[in-house]
């Protein structure tokens, strides 16, 4: 629509309207966009609230109901479409722990494909385990077109750790113990959610081979041309690591970095990592084209402040 008011208003002037001056075409545009829909935003929340530990999902008000929230103020008229896993809250919280995270991808694949608020594209925000849930879709679900992607706290080279899972809940203790059983394991890869992105730097054979999510949607098996193709389609993605991040182990994760095979002591950086050096998701390319956008802040797992995340991530990566 604004294209071609623009290319009207070009017209006019090259046949020498007099009645039409700068201040005119501003306030024509200025009405013009006025009247444009906002892009809708679409968010996946993560595992737990920090604050509490609970179960996180998708219409809390504590964690997702406050961005919305934020969103709404900053973006009036936006569309807003959560996720949600199931046909209830308590069913979105417990798919955060326990289901088949490629079955959870292919499911909100369906659901924004029948959103027709979503068909001309829609910017996504994604937390802590839902980023890398989002950056999945984008890679899978080309359709409708996911514009730009933020990345909140996203482990996207896995965890090899659940530090601030509390053993006096009955749910994480029960994640916990699955995973030092083994992680790998069939039964547990293809229910726990969390051993679907657990990756162990101390057998990374193992990993690849036996990992029926991280592993694939990060190309370390077979080289899935399609998903570097879908993700380069994004005009931004930003991956934002907290500094004092103690939920993530790593939490140089967020970054897409990783532990030195073997070696828990030492981290790769990105642009030395496999991943980066041979473009297996074509982060590389994003990179060099201003297109990847690596933000730090200081805090704990998840925790922006207001005015930071208008002012970084609302502002110039949403509007």
């Amino acid at each position: 629509m604004v294209t071609n008011c623009v290319f009207v208003i070009t017209w006019l002037l090259s046949i020498g309207s007099a009645t039409i001056t700068t201040n005119s075409i501003t306030q024509f545009l200025q009405k013009i966009l006025s009247n444009v829909e906002p892009t809708p935003i679409v968010l996946w929340h993560g595992m737990v609230l920090y604050e509490s530990f609970s179960g996180d999902s998708c219409c809390n008000p504590l964690s997702l109901g406050k961005i919305e929230k934020i969103l709404k103020q900053n973006i009036p008229n936006v569309y807003i479409y959560s996720v949600m896993i199931g046909s209830n809250v308590v069913m979105d919280t417990e798919h955060g722990f326990f289901g088949n995270v490629n079955d959870q991808v292919a499911e909100v694949c369906q659901a924004i494909q029948k959103d027709a608020k979503l068909k001309n594209g829609y910017n996504s925000i994604g937390f802590s385990q839902g980023a890398q849930f989002l950056r999945a879709l984008v890679q899978r679900c080309p359709v409708p077109q996911m514009k730009n992607l933020i990345s909140l706290g996203g482990q996207h080279q896995g965890v090899f750790g659940l530090p601030l899972c509390p053993a006096e809940s009955y749910i994480c203790d029960r994640v916990r113990n699955l995973l030092e059983w083994g992680a790998y394991v069939g039964f547990v890869q293809n229910t726990v959610v969390q051993a679907q992105y657990w990756h162990d730097p101390l057998d990374e054979t193992t990993y690849r081979q036996s990992s029926i999510f991280l592993a694939d949607i990060n190309n370390e098996r077979n080289l899935n041309e399609t998903y570097k193709e879908n993700l380069l389609k994004l005009q931004n993605l930003v991956l934002v690591k907290f500094l004092n991040d103690t939920m993530v182990v790593p939490r140089e994760s967020e970054w897409f970095e990783y532990y030195l095979e073997n070696d828990t002591s030492k981290i790769v950086p990105l642009e030395k990592s496999k991943i980066y050096t041979e473009d297996r998701l074509g982060l590389r390319e994003l990179l060099e084209s201003k297109r990847l956008h690596l933000l730090a802040f200081e805090g704990q797992h998840l925790q922006i402040d207001t005015s930071s995340f208008v002012s970084q991530i609302i502002n110039k990566f949403l509007k």
